[in-house]
């Protein structure tokens, strides 16, 4: 049975519908990002919401894929691994599958994306020094299905990965959207 939809697309019961976050959510994930240690109650004292209606909304963010996993982001360089390389790989069309589950099969690969153009995937990979890279590059050629890569090296991190100012950005562009 459906529940029944006011006309801003929310639940009756107050919790926004559909795949975009509210201005409520936005205020509470940003509450998030800047303390991510918080606890319900703490985030709820700073947004001016009860604690169960913000345990709900998370409950529902997470549930419909808004947070994603709350695994640390752990450094690399931490761990010995200093060089990010970024991989353009082009597969065998109808072996994708098979390439990205190789691929998952190789810890120092942090990312892989499918993207289009003349590239099948790119991906984000670690290594400890430039034999390393070298080992991890072969292990990548060697994925049956895999006909050819391009690597590029890191020098530098410009833009660490954010979605602060882009939340901040939509609650601007919609103020007082869902209520």
């Amino acid at each position: 049975m459906r529940k029944a939809q006011d006309v801003q697309g929310e639940e009756k019961s107050g919790m926004p519908s559909g795949d975009r976050i509210d201005e409520t959510d936005a205020r509470l994930l940003l509450a998030l990002i800047d303390h991510p240690r918080s606890t319900t109650v703490a985030l709820a004292d700073q947004i001016g919401l009860s604690r169960n209606t913000v345990q709900a909304r998370l409950a529902k963010l997470e549930e419909g894929g808004g947070l994603e996993s709350f695994e640390r982001r752990v450094s690399p360089r931490r761990l010995g691994c200093p060089l990010t390389v970024f991989a353009a790989v082009q597969v065998v069309q109808r072996m994708l599958d098979e390439v990205a589950e190789a691929l998952a099969g190789i810890p120092e690969v942090l990312q892989v994306y499918s993207v289009s153009g003349p590239t099948d995937l790119l991906v984000q990979a670690v290594a400890a020094d430039g034999d390393d890279l070298y080992r991890i590059a072969g292990m990548i050629l060697a994925i049956p299905g895999v006909e050819r890569t391009t690597t590029s090296l890191v020098t530098r991190e410009i833009v660490a990965y954010r979605t602060a100012p882009l939340i901040r950005r939509q609650l601007a562009a919609h103020p007082h959207a869902g209520r």
